[in-house]
């Protein structure tokens, strides 16, 4: 018997792969461009989150149809996190979109889900990779995958290079006519030249939640060893970068085949 544990995206993709879909839903990735990525997005004011959340889980919907998890031909649970209590959430039974819906609730970026009486928030923030929960189903063997020190090593790393200042030519040449005027202008041109900028605010909401993960991830991954951990090296991809679909893919499939060709367990 089969079982799939997922938390955020690994909950999105597992939920389609137990439905018995995941061949359409990298169909459709694969013909994603900008506008389709955002019909996704549904803005609100922020309170809980800048994004509702609601486009998402009907585009979901569709490749589970409105299904319950128990009724799921491979069986499957999310993960999330209670808010309130920051226990984790196994989500094993009731609406796959509901259930999914929790587990991406990226804090401050998708609004939370209030299901069963308990308001819910991506499981990432207490399971990452949730081979304990795989184990606890029933799992012989355990193929975990981690995509949390990539990300975080090289978002960091661009993030950092965004914050760098860099005079455009036009500015470093007006500056020029200004300091040989012995402008004063010169002076505050100059400061605003060299004044570091800071990143967005989802670029701050995204790092400091990689930066919980990957710590989580790993000291999960110490008491909680899979047999198998595959390591998908996506540090460049953005979030929500669905556009980038057929990279993400050679990238996961070329971990993948690395990660089993060292395997002794074929």
């Amino acid at each position: 018997m089969s079982f799939v544990a997922g938390t955020s995206m690994g909950a999105f993709v597992g939920s389609v792969y137990a439905a018995g879909n995941l061949q359409k839903l990298e169909t459709d990735f694969l013909a994603f461009d900008w506008r389709s990525i955002a019909s996704l997005l549904d803005p609100v004011f922020p309170r809980s989150g800048l994004i509702d959340g609601q486009k998402v889980a009907t585009f979901l919907s569709d490749y589970t149809s409105h299904r319950k998890i128990e009724d799921l031909p491979v069986r499957f649970h999310a993960v999330a996190t209670e808010l309130l209590t920051g226990a984790e959430a196994i989500l094993d039974s009731g609406d796959v979109t509901d259930a999914v819906r929790a587990s991406i609730a990226v804090p401050g970026v998708l609004t939370p889900v209030r299901l069963n009486g308990r308001i819910l928030l991506d499981g990432g923030l207490v399971n990452p990779v949730p081979v304990s929960v795989v184990r606890a189903m029933g799992a012989d063997v355990v193929i975990g995958v981690d995509v949390s020190i990539d990300v975080l090593e090289n978002r960091l790393a661009r993030i950092h290079e965004t914050t760098i200042a860099r005079p455009t030519a036009a500015a470093v040449r007006l500056h020029e006519i200004l300091r040989a005027m012995n402008s004063p202008a010169a002076t505050q041109l100059d400061e605003w030249m060299h004044r570091a900028p800071m990143p967005g605010i989802v670029d701050v909401l995204m790092s400091a939640i990689y930066v919980m993960q990957a710590k989580i991830a790993r000291a999960n991954l110490e008491r909680h060893p899979p047999d198998l951990l595959i390591r998908p090296p996506l540090g460049s991809i953005k979030f929500m970068d669905f556009d980038r679909a057929g990279e993400i893919i050679e990238l996961g499939y070329e971990a993948a085949k690395s990660a089993l060709a060292g395997w002794p367990i074929r």
